[in-house]
Protein backbone atom coordinates (compact mmCIF):
# COMPACT_ATOMS: atom_id res chain seq x y z
CA UNK A 1 0.00 0.00 0.00
CA UNK A 2 1.26 3.21 -0.94
CA UNK A 3 0.51 7.05 -1.17
CA UNK A 4 1.99 10.39 -2.86
CA UNK A 5 1.39 13.93 -1.88
CA UNK A 6 1.72 16.93 -3.68
CA UNK A 7 1.52 20.57 -2.24
CA UNK A 8 -1.05 22.23 -4.33
CA UNK A 9 -0.58 25.69 -3.27
CA UNK A 10 1.01 28.14 -1.06
CA UNK A 11 -0.52 27.38 2.01
CA UNK A 12 -1.15 24.41 3.73
CA UNK A 13 -2.92 22.70 0.96
CA UNK A 14 -2.06 19.62 -0.17
CA UNK A 15 -3.53 16.76 -2.92
CA UNK A 16 -3.16 12.73 -1.57
CA UNK A 17 -3.61 10.10 -4.44
CA UNK A 18 -3.20 6.09 -3.91
CA UNK A 19 -1.67 3.89 -6.34
CA UNK A 20 -5.81 3.89 -8.11
CA UNK A 21 -5.00 7.72 -8.73
CA UNK A 22 -7.97 8.64 -6.52
CA UNK A 23 -7.25 11.64 -4.50
CA UNK A 24 -8.14 13.40 -1.45
CA UNK A 25 -7.56 17.19 -0.62
CA UNK A 26 -5.99 18.21 2.35
CA UNK A 27 -5.60 20.95 4.70
CA UNK A 28 -5.10 22.88 8.23
CA UNK A 29 -8.12 23.22 9.71
CA UNK A 30 -7.07 25.80 12.17
CA UNK A 31 -5.09 28.23 10.35
CA UNK A 32 -5.73 31.86 10.78
CA UNK A 33 -6.14 32.88 7.72
CA UNK A 34 -7.74 31.63 4.09
CA UNK A 35 -10.77 29.44 3.38
CA UNK A 36 -10.16 25.97 4.43
CA UNK A 37 -10.14 23.68 1.14
CA UNK A 38 -9.60 20.82 2.62
CA UNK A 39 -10.02 18.06 5.21
CA UNK A 40 -7.28 17.73 8.21
CA UNK A 41 -5.12 14.69 8.69
CA UNK A 42 -7.05 13.70 12.18
CA UNK A 43 -10.31 14.02 10.44
CA UNK A 44 -9.00 12.00 7.86
CA UNK A 45 -8.31 8.96 10.76
CA UNK A 46 -11.76 9.20 11.55
CA UNK A 47 -13.06 8.88 8.08
CA UNK A 48 -11.00 5.94 8.14
CA UNK A 49 -12.59 4.45 11.02
CA UNK A 50 -15.93 5.35 9.33
CA UNK A 51 -14.82 3.65 6.00
CA UNK A 52 -13.44 0.97 7.32
CA UNK A 53 -16.07 -0.21 9.79
CA UNK A 54 -18.76 0.51 7.17
CA UNK A 55 -16.91 -1.43 4.35
CA UNK A 56 -16.55 -4.83 7.70
CA UNK A 57 -20.40 -4.30 8.21
CA UNK A 58 -21.73 -4.31 4.70
CA UNK A 59 -19.38 -7.37 4.16
CA UNK A 60 -20.95 -9.68 7.12
CA UNK A 61 -23.95 -8.49 6.36
CA UNK A 62 -24.46 -9.13 2.52
CA UNK A 63 -22.71 -12.82 3.27
CA UNK A 64 -25.78 -13.53 5.37
CA UNK A 65 -27.69 -12.11 2.29
CA UNK A 66 -29.25 -9.64 4.50
CA UNK A 67 -30.45 -6.49 2.41
CA UNK A 68 -29.42 -3.15 4.04
CA UNK A 69 -31.52 -0.05 2.50
CA UNK A 70 -29.10 2.64 4.49
CA UNK A 71 -26.44 2.70 6.49
CA UNK A 72 -24.62 6.19 8.13
CA UNK A 73 -22.03 6.76 10.30
CA UNK A 74 -21.23 9.86 12.61
CA UNK A 75 -17.88 9.20 13.84
CA UNK A 76 -16.73 11.98 16.97
CA UNK A 77 -13.33 11.99 17.97
CA UNK A 78 -12.24 13.75 21.29
CA UNK A 79 -8.71 14.87 21.04
CA UNK A 80 -6.13 15.27 24.36
CA UNK A 81 -6.18 19.10 25.67
CA UNK A 82 -2.60 20.84 25.85
CA UNK A 83 -0.87 18.32 24.69
CA UNK A 84 1.46 17.57 21.30
CA UNK A 85 0.95 15.74 19.84
CA UNK A 86 -3.12 16.09 20.74
CA UNK A 87 -3.85 11.91 19.85
CA UNK A 88 -7.47 11.02 20.47
CA UNK A 89 -8.20 9.72 23.24
CA UNK A 90 -12.09 8.83 22.58
CA UNK A 91 -13.68 7.62 19.29
CA UNK A 92 -17.36 7.27 19.67
CA UNK A 93 -19.29 5.97 16.69
CA UNK A 94 -22.99 6.55 15.85
CA UNK A 95 -24.19 3.71 13.59
CA UNK A 96 -27.59 4.12 11.74
CA UNK A 97 -28.78 1.41 10.10
CA UNK A 98 -32.32 0.62 8.17
CA UNK A 99 -33.49 -2.83 6.41
CA UNK A 100 -35.39 -5.81 7.32
CA UNK A 101 -32.10 -6.98 9.47
CA UNK A 102 -32.76 -8.53 13.14
CA UNK A 103 -31.27 -6.73 15.61
CA UNK A 104 -28.98 -9.35 16.48
CA UNK A 105 -27.47 -9.99 12.94
CA UNK A 106 -27.05 -5.94 13.36
CA UNK A 107 -25.14 -5.98 16.70
CA UNK A 108 -23.03 -8.77 15.70
CA UNK A 109 -21.92 -7.07 12.55
CA UNK A 110 -21.39 -3.84 13.85
CA UNK A 111 -19.27 -5.60 16.89
CA UNK A 112 -17.48 -7.88 14.70
CA UNK A 113 -16.13 -4.74 13.11
CA UNK A 114 -15.18 -2.94 15.89
CA UNK A 115 -13.88 -5.68 17.81
CA UNK A 116 -12.01 -7.84 15.21
CA UNK A 117 -11.87 -6.69 11.87
CA UNK A 118 -11.75 -2.91 11.44
CA UNK A 119 -7.32 -2.20 11.04
CA UNK A 120 -7.85 1.14 11.28
CA UNK A 121 -10.00 1.21 15.03
CA UNK A 122 -7.63 -1.70 15.53
CA UNK A 123 -4.33 0.49 15.07
CA UNK A 124 -6.25 3.84 16.97
CA UNK A 125 -7.36 1.66 19.77
CA UNK A 126 -4.08 1.85 21.82
CA UNK A 127 -4.61 5.56 22.44
CA UNK A 128 -8.43 5.99 21.97
CA UNK A 129 -11.42 4.13 23.76
CA UNK A 130 -13.29 3.40 21.06
CA UNK A 131 -17.19 2.91 21.59
CA UNK A 132 -20.37 2.56 19.74
CA UNK A 133 -23.84 3.25 19.58
CA UNK A 134 -26.61 0.80 16.71
CA UNK A 135 -29.55 2.54 15.30
CA UNK A 136 -31.85 0.06 13.48
CA UNK A 137 -34.53 1.55 11.69
CA UNK A 138 -34.76 4.47 14.17
CA UNK A 139 -34.82 2.34 17.19
CA UNK A 140 -31.58 2.55 19.69
CA UNK A 141 -30.75 -1.13 20.29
Amino acid sequence: MKVFLERINDDFVFEVKNQNGHSVILDNISKLNGKVMGVSPMELLLMGVAGCSSIDVVSILKKQKKKISSLKMEVNGIREKGKIPSLFSHINIHVSIEGNISKKKVIQAVSLSFDKYCSVSKTLESTAKISYTIILNGEKI
